[in-house]
């Protein structure tokens, strides 16, 4: 059974590229070994991660994830158990919204800026949805 989890958090410190960098990198490491697929967004301090794969290691992730020091405020926006992987052709995706459209993010916020805590999960699906349907997502590896 493969599960989908997204979640949001803060970054702990100041947001930096090395950090995203060193999450990426470990996240491309290990996932293939325990079958998670994903994608990694983030703007300013802001964190939205979608985990696919194996409930038990999805789970195990998302825990690690929590107790992981560089993040705060970890919020579970959906979990739901899924019939195919929405992110299968990327074992960690990433896309940096500060060089996407504002609209995008109007669309599906109060805002132009994102802001997850204040959206419900729907609304978060949707935009990664069209984030991947119009290519923003880098470093697809399959």
């Amino acid at each position: 059974m493969i599960v989908r989890c997204v979640y949001a958090s803060r970054a702990a410190s100041g947001l930096t590229s090395a950090m995203v960098e060193a999450i990426l990198d470990t996240s491309r490491s290990h996932n293939p070994a325990s079958g998670i697929t994903g994608i990694l967004c983030y703007s300013g301090d802001v964190f939205i991660q979608v985990l696919e794969g194996g409930r038990d290691e999805v789970c195990e992730l998302y825990n690690a994830i929590v107790r992981d020091g560089r993040h705060t405020n970890v919020r579970l926006l959906v979990f739901e158990e899924i019939r195919e992987r929405k992110f299968c052709n990327w074992t960690m995706g990433h896309v940096d919204l500060s060089r996407v459209n504002p609209g995008l993010l109007l669309k599906y916020g109060e805002r132009a800026v994102l802001n997850p805590f204040a959206s419900s999960g729907a609304a978060t699906m949707a935009l990664l949805d069209e984030l991947v349907a119009t290519a923003a997502i880098s470093t697809r590896l399959g």
